[in-house]
């Protein structure tokens, strides 16, 4: 097709995925087994053991606390600024219409201050999650995989 010869890789029997985001190790396959033959490696605990112990750690509640202090206050702070406009398109017509600057009214001011405001609350959360929790969700993280493979404990 299009002068390029196209390889099924059904046709071979050998089909071979690279996956840039698949990790062997974190996985558990492909590591190197240290013991002896005769001896059999500890089998990892359950995701459910391992979830059940992690949520209930000090660092998880953490990242949640820091998580809700934020998100609560600002998803109710932007819904009451959407329910004010609102109210206000709905109730105040003769305000609304006010005119701010040439023919811009205050509907239109406000309107285009619930972009902004999209916007800011987009740009606040990306920089609370950076600095507030993303690096105790990756350790965290890396915690909870050294558990699923059998050596957190």
């Amino acid at each position: 097709m299009f002068g390029v010869d196209m390889h099924n890789a059904r046709d071979t029997g050998a089909a071979r995925v690279e996956d840039p985001w698949y990790d062997a190790l974190a996985s558990g396959r492909g590591e190197p087994d240290d013991t002896d033959s005769a001896a059999r490696p500890a089998r990892p605990p359950a995701a459910r053991e391992v979830y059940t112990e992690v949520h209930g750690s000090a660092a998880f509640q953490e990242v949640r606390r820091r998580y809700r202090r934020f998100v609560f206050p600002a998803a109710a702070a932007f819904l009451l600024w959407y329910l004010a406009y609102v109210v206000a398109a709905t109730a105040a017509p003769g305000l609304m219409a006010r005119p701010v600057v040439g023919t811009l009214n205050v509907a239109m001011v406000a309107g285009l201050g619930q972009f902004a405001t999209t916007f800011l609350l987009t740009w606040a959360y990306a920089r609370h999650a950076r600095l507030r929790r993303d690096r105790v969700a990756l350790e965290l993280r890396w915690v909870t995989q050294e558990m699923m493979r059998g050596r957190g404990r």
